[in-house]
């Protein structure tokens, strides 16, 4: 039987941390509940003690949606928690997001402290936090980089204080897949009450890993994947929602299954970039401009004599109309006469042959051809529908 992987959407507060991207009340609540909409599990709304206006979008967030669970993001500092609480009174599920550095170079340069005072300050900002809300979600900073000894501890000690989901970030995206697996798979086998609560992946992308980490993570047992839209994010980015579940629909012999209604990724993939004045990349997995294109001659061909030949899903899975031929240079006949019959020409191989060095000449010197240039082109031969 198939096993849910929660999705926890943070666009609205790592997302928008990108230089740039900043959103409004407005836009962060119109994009809240397209989340919801899209069948994310938790939306981290903002963190309300870092200015009035975070902390009114996550009131306005906490009020919008109607489904998913709204999480407020806070230090392990009791203020910060009794802030997030106030900010998330009116949400029909809230949940608090506190925690701390758990790698020995946060600890040293940015707490200048040492094991035992973290793992005592991130217990009690998870007791304190279950004063407010019964769902509290901890995180280790820096987990990726963090001694697995006390990572462990301190993931069974927040656990214990009451914690319902341990996050383990790779917050620098230094981690390889086979070491996030590693790092997972020691969890769930040296903390005792692992079972108590859900390992969360929260992994960026400096090195190009984070959604091969979040599945390594998830395939080691780790049930919440936390992702943003596009994959903006810090820096790099954060793992990219849409691949990650995708990559579970795809690959069903995982077992795993997500809450995500996938015919949603590309349109709530152009509002978010829209929103965020965050242009997507052409070649960028699942949702870019060039996802479904086909170019090469051979793929071209191969792609018309049956789709799987180079597509491992459907454009419209993902809310995209079709795939596309792109005509170029590189371009073969069979893709030529399939796009010539979708004008309604029908050529036959000698009248093809003529038809297609006049194409490669025209795409040359254009570079993309497109059906207006092949009407033209057709006149030019004096070929008619």
């Amino acid at each position: 039987m198939s096993q849910q992987i929660y999705v926890f959407d943070t666009t609205l507060r790592d997302g928008e941390q990108v230089p740039g991207c900043q959103l409004n009340l407005e836009e962060k609540v119109m994009l809240a509940v397209e989340l919801d909409k899209l069948g994310v599990d938790i939306i981290e709304a903002g963190f309300p003690v870092s200015s009035p206006g975070d902390f009114k979008a996550v009131d306005a967030v906490s009020r919008a949606v109607q489904n998913a669970t709204v999480c407020g993001l806070t230090r392990a500092v009791k203020n910060d928690i009794e802030v997030a609480a106030e900010a998330l009174k009116h949400a029909k599920k809230p949940r608090i997001h506190t925690g701390i550095g758990a790698s020995d170079i946060h600890i040293k340069y940015k707490f200048n402290s040492n094991h035992d005072d973290i793992l005592e300050r991130g217990v009690e900002a998870v007791k304190y936090a279950k004063r407010f809300v019964e769902d509290v979600e901890f995180y280790a900073e820096d987990a990726g980089r963090a001694n697995l000894e006390f990572l462990a501890r301190l993931t069974e000690a927040v656990i214990k204080a009451g914690a319902t989901v341990v996050n383990l970030p790779d917050t620098t995206g230094y981690v390889l897949p086979h070491q996030m697996y590693d790092r997972i798979d020691y969890l769930m086998n040296n903390v005792p009450n692992v079972d108590k609560a859900i390992l969360s992946m929260h992994n960026h992308n400096d090195l190009g890993m984070a959604s091969a980490n979040t599945i390594a993570g998830v395939r080691a047992g780790a049930r919440q994947v936390e992702v943003t839209i596009n994959g903006i994010g810090e820096r790099a980015g954060n793992t990219s929602l849409e691949e990650v579940a995708m990559t579970l629909k795809v690959h069903k012999d995982l077992g795993f299954y997500t809450n995500i209604k996938s015919e949603m990724l590309a349109p709530i993939s152009h509002l978010v970039s829209k929103t965020m004045r965050m242009p997507v990349q052409a070649n960028k997995a699942i949702v870019g401009r060039n996802a479904f294109a086909h170019s090469s001659g051979i793929h071209q061909d191969g792609f018309l004599k049956h789709s799987e030949n180079y597509e491992i899903m459907t454009p419209q899975e993902v809310g995209i109309d079709k795939s596309d031929i792109v005509l170029t240079a590189r371009s073969g006949r069979h893709a030529i006469k399939h796009r010539l019959e979708l004008l309604g020409y029908s050529t036959d191989k000698d009248k093809l042959d003529v038809i297609y060095v006049q194409f490669l000449e025209l795409a040359d010197r254009i570079k993309e051809v497109n059906d207006r240039d092949l009407v033209v082109l057709m006149k030019e031969l004096e070929i008619t529908i």
